[in-house]
């Protein structure tokens, strides 16, 4: 079974295409499930799009809503059409944004730590004047975060979970093997799982989020792992679906998961 739990629309303002772009290019590519799960609004904000080419604004979202659980319908034995969201984790205010969520039926959400002290993991000027003590120290922090998304009971998955990488390779390379560790295994005891997300290939870094390395501790630790694409195009939909796939039996994976109603379902590998 083919599955792609991480897709964009033109909602969020940086991706190409509509919802049902998605789901056509998902069925050309022989996929049986198709998530959607665009960037969700900043809820705790008076303004209705304090985000703008970051996230949909807050207006959007119960359209959006309404648009999936539609074309869920509309595809109903052609393909299977997930509710889900990504979700920015601010250890602060997650609880806001449980508060819309739970409003309706979600399928999955994707928990994404993408800002550390209120700078984009991907700005890759955050690290030229930090000596080698303080990017261990930043690096720590970031999955420290990651630690706490999983803990907070809001998320069914973590997204591009070494993601910091995107802009900057030489992340990979700071030291920090005993705090991935020690968040691995926190994200196995709250039963969540991690996503393999092609996306790191459309960067600086290249290839996927996490690394080998990342996924092989995270077996070691009995984490459970997904796939999203995270497609900002159509065309994007799959991305390298099977070549994933081959690796995470080479790892030694026999599973993996997608949801339905914010419950695993296990696909062999």
């Amino acid at each position: 079974m083919k599955f792609d739990l991480h897709t964009h629309h033109e909602r969020c303002g940086h991706a190409d295409g509509v919802i049902e772009d998605y789901i056509q290019s998902a069925i050309k590519a022989g996929f049986q499930v198709v998530g959607i799960s665009d960037h969700s609004p900043y809820f705790s904000s008076d303004k209705d799009q304090p985000q703008p080419k970051i996230a949909m604004a807050r207006s959007e979202f119960p359209n959006y809503i309404r648009q999936v659980l539609e074309l869920k319908a509309k595809y109903e034995g052609k393909i299977e059409v997930l509710l889900g969201v990504e979700s920015d984790f601010y250890p602060d205010l997650w609880q806001i944004y449980k508060a819309e969520y739970d409003k309706y039926p979600m399928d999955y959400i994707i928990g994404s730590v993408h800002q550390t002290r209120g700078i984009s993991i991907f700005n890759r000027n955050r690290w030229k004047k930090l000596n080698t003590k303080e990017q261990i120290k930043e690096k720590e922090h970031y999955y420290e975060l990651i630690a706490q998304s999983a803990r907070c009971g809001l998320f069914q998955s973590l997204g591009h979970i070494d993601a910091m990488k995107g802009y900057y390779p030489a992340f990979s390379d700071i030291p920090a093997a005993a705090a991935i560790d020690k968040t691995l295994q926190v994200i196995a005891g709250e039963g969540v799982a991690i996503e393999i997300n092609t996306s790191g290939k459309t960067k600086d870094v290249g290839g996927w989020y996490p690394s080998d390395e990342i996924l092989e501790r995270a077996l070691h630790f009995g984490v459970s792992v997904t796939f999203g694409s995270d497609a900002h195009k159509p065309s994007r939909i799959g991305d390298d679906f099977e070549l994933v796939s081959k690796r995470l039996k080479e790892i030694g994976f026999t599973s993996w998961v997608f949801f339905r109603q914010k419950k695993p379902v296990i696909v062999p590998l």
